[in-house]
């Protein structure tokens, strides 16, 4: 299996992606001759990161049978300061929220996500460090 998608400069520093028939408009903040129309590149890249994991843990807490009420996963990256620029390290905290949720294995559907499951978190930790923790909310 592959992936592909096709990028079509609009205006100024302004794209528009076609990923599987959704558009997504790509641009730079004004300060750089961008309109600020989207999301810059790089940090969609956060956006791939938590969509991943989330829906691995999801998935296996499902067939665990943890019923959560909510769950939140914010990453955070830190951008080196020469060129090229790029994350080298990424801090992904899971947020859960439940009555009674079970830790352990909130510990080890995360775990499982980051150790064996997440494509993107193999793809990064090629260049960049992750870490990861996990909050439960009653």
């Amino acid at each position: 299996m592959s992936a592909k998608t096709s990028v079509k400069w609009t205006k100024g520093m302004s794209f528009e992606a076609d990923l599987d028939g959704h558009k997504i408009i790509i641009d730079a903040d004004a300060s750089v001759g961008g309109a600020n129309k989207g999301p810059k590149p790089k940090p969609l890249m956060l956006v791939a990161l938590a969509g991943c994991t989330g829906m691995d843990v999801v998935s296996m807490l499902t067939k665990m049978r943890v019923e959560v009420e909510d769950l939140q996963i914010d990453v955070e990256a830190n951008l080196t300061q020469v060129h090229p620029k790029y994350f080298d390290t990424f801090t992904i905290v899971y947020t859960f929220k439940g009555k009674d949720l079970p830790m352990a294995k909130l510990e080890k559907a995360v775990n499982l996500s980051q150790e064996r499951y997440c494509g993107v978190s193999e793809m990064y930790r090629q260049f960049s460090k992750i870490d990861y923790k996990i909050i439960v909310l009653d």
